[in-house]
């Protein structure tokens, strides 16, 4: 069984984003993690949270654990900091569950 999260953001400034999302992709697959879903999102029609998300992605793991070392990984933790926290005003976990591969 992998490990699924599904995420919204409210991304703000697309071109660093992208650099987070260039930066983070090598580590992400040294832990087996990878993106299934990416959408871009121009209107929501209801929500659970007063955040704004105009991003919606889900990124998978081989387990809970590994996705738990990867987003505590250093090499992360740096690349996040210096793109992804300048880049995105708001996180919302949509949903997070074990799925069958």
């Amino acid at each position: 069984m992998s490990f699924e999260k599904v995420m919204g953001l409210n991304v703000t400034d697309e071109a660093e984003y992208q650099n987070y999302r260039e930066g983070m992709l090598p580590i992400l697959t040294t832990f087996g993690g990878s993106f299934g879903f990416d959408f871009k999102v121009a209107e929501v029609l209801r929500s659970k949270t007063t955040d704004a998300i105009n991003r919606v992605f889900t990124i998978e793991f081989p387990s809970k654990e590994r996705m738990e070392e990867f987003f505590s990984n250093p090499e992360y933790i740096e690349v996040k900091n210096k793109h992804f926290n300048s880049s995105v005003d708001s996180i919302t976990v949509i949903a997070e569950h074990e799925k069958n591969t």
